[in-house]
């Protein structure tokens, strides 16, 4: 299954960029700024797939104006920092962003790890905080409990400034609100980073606004903001058994009627090391050995990664699935060479396409009114299509995928081929991604020299045959999380799931 992106984690780990330290650096000048600008203008014209995917030229043209004004003064990193942000969000692209993980040890030290975090996870629900676990000591904050307000801001408005800093593919904001729910799944989660830079707490003490599970007024609370390190060795955790060891990252159950459950959180398996294909493939096995009536892939708050899904895909067909008709394009064939001492990347291949980019034989009908190359693999005659081969034994059984916004790269296209080949029934909320295509597969990671500021650069854009709606993917059954089913314990995804499996197994959805 063709990649065109990674989870949070993914290969940008593979590069951090090496640049001077955020104190040597306290202030920016704006000849300094205005050349990274110009810097980031070529790459991003020159380079970037879908820069003009949801924006026309003149908006392009004023993204780039607009971030030049912002530097006609001296700067901070921290106001560079979220200008570059700001400027990224605008392409709309689920992939493009100053990278979190690709900053400089001493940006990441001083803007990402030393502010304090609020006290407790949350999701963001109907433009509210609704929390999932409580880290206050004594413990204050119910789960399910709403959160109103912080330090006297209202979260509708901190959620409203913030929205416009977050990545997502089109006019998908499902997967930006998404983007600032804080859950634990990150070392640096985007909410904790972008509000310490546009809300910066003053001391330890936060002040709360909070409706607590059946309470019908507002309360107000003092509680310690946790630091990152305390942060962190909740996330650092859960990656190791009590042995030490790399702890598988999925979670699977044989249940009562024989079905099987598989929860799969994240699909970045390029840190672990933990071995999850043999792992996989045996309990696959065993599934499909004794013709099990069903299986749940859970899929939630899993963004993407590797290729995870096509070992399960593999045991759903019966002959060869080619997938995807999307059309791979590039917009270079070799980078230009004054441009590349700012360019990492983990594949020196992708610094020169050779005969993989070719020119197209006429303009693709869902691309931007701009030049591109189309990008071929080795055998011309599949276009770059990856091709899903049968493995056995076979699983016949009825084939369940829990599905949320998170899903926006890898998830989100092994769902839209569970839709479009009919292999099973998805059920939660709208996905992440973007029907119009997304970019990535390949990316370049570009280190402004003067602020040392990294943006991730995606190379290959996927654009479909036709003009697809401007939106993810809605679940075949609709299961949406709330205040209150948070609040009781309830999942309603788990529970429609399991009120499908009650029905029956035998009209399983393949044909």
């Amino acid at each position: 299954m063709p990649t065109f992106g990674f989870g949070r984690l993914g290969l940008m780990l593979l590069f951090v960029a090496a640049t001077a330290s955020v104190a040597d650096a306290a202030r920016l000048t704006p000849s300094d700024l205005q050349a990274d600008v110009t810097i980031l203008e070529r790459t991003y014209r020159e380079m970037h797939p879908g820069l003009l995917r949801y924006l026309s030229p003149r908006q392009s043209d004023e993204a780039f104006t607009q971030l030049r004004k912002e530097f006609n003064r001296p700067r901070t990193v921290a106001e560079a920092y979220l200008a570059f942000a700001r400027f990224a969000a605008k392409i709309r692209c689920g992939h493009t962003y100053a990278n979190f993980y690709n900053q400089s040890k001493a940006i990441q030290s001083e803007l990402f790890e030393s502010p304090p975090r609020l006290p407790f996870y949350f999701r963001w629900i109907g433009g509210e905080m609704v929390v999932t676990r409580d880290f206050t000591s004594p413990s204050q904050l119910p789960i399910g409990t709403e959160i109103l307000s912080v330090n006297g801001v209202a979260t509708a408005q901190i959620l409203a400034r913030l929205l416009p800093l977050t990545r997502a593919d089109g006019s998908n904001d499902a997967k930006r609100v998404d983007q600032l729910n804080v859950l634990g799944d990150d070392k640096y989660e985007s909410f904790d980073i972008y509000f310490s830079l546009l809300f910066p707490m003053t001391g330890r003490t936060v002040a709360l606004g909070v409706r607590p599970p059946g309470a019908a007024r507002l309360q107000t609370l003092h509680v310690h903001a946790t630091t990152y390190a305390e942060r962190l060795a909740a996330f650092t955790a859960r990656k190791t058994d009590s042995r030490g060891e790399a702890a598988p990252l999925f979670e699977w159950r044989d249940l009562p009627d024989g079905s099987a459950y598989l929860r799969m959180p994240t699909w970045a398996m390029y840190e672990s090391k933990w071995d999850w294909r043999p792992w996989l493939n045996e309990r696959l096995d065993a599934l499909a050995s004794r013709n099990a009536p069903a299986l749940a892939v859970d899929l939630r708050g899993n963004e993407g990664g590797e290729d995870v899904g096509d070992e399960i895909l593999k045991r759903l067909v019966a002959e060869d699935l080619p997938l995807g008709n999307a059309k791979r394009l590039v917009r270079y064939r070799a980078v230009p060479p004054d441009l590349l001492p700012y360019l990492q990347t983990w594949d020196p291949s992708f610094k020169d396409w050779g005969r993989d980019a070719t020119e197209l034989r006429s303009p693709w009908p869902t691309a931007p009114p701009v030049h591109y190359y189309a990008l071929a693999g080795e055998d011309p005659s599949v276009d770059a299509r990856t091709v899903i081969h049968p493995v056995l034994p076979h699983f016949s059984g009825r084939l369940i995928v829990l599905i949320d916004a998170a899903n926006s790269s890898a998830t989100f296209q092994f769902a839209q081929v569970v839709r479009q080949q009919k292999l099973g029934t998805l059920i939660g909320e709208p996905t992440g991604g973007n029907r119009r295509g997304i970019n990535g597969g390949a990316f370049f990671f570009l280190e402004l020299p003067h602020s040392g500021i990294e943006l991730d650069v995606p190379l290959i854009g996927a654009f479909p045959p036709t003009l697809e709606p401007d939106a993810g993917l809605l679940p075949d059954i609709a299961a949406p999380t709330t205040a209150a089913s948070i609040a009781a314990g309830v999942d309603p995804a788990m529970a429609a799931a399991a009120e499908l499996l009650a029905q029956g197994s035998a009209t399983s959805m393949r044909k």
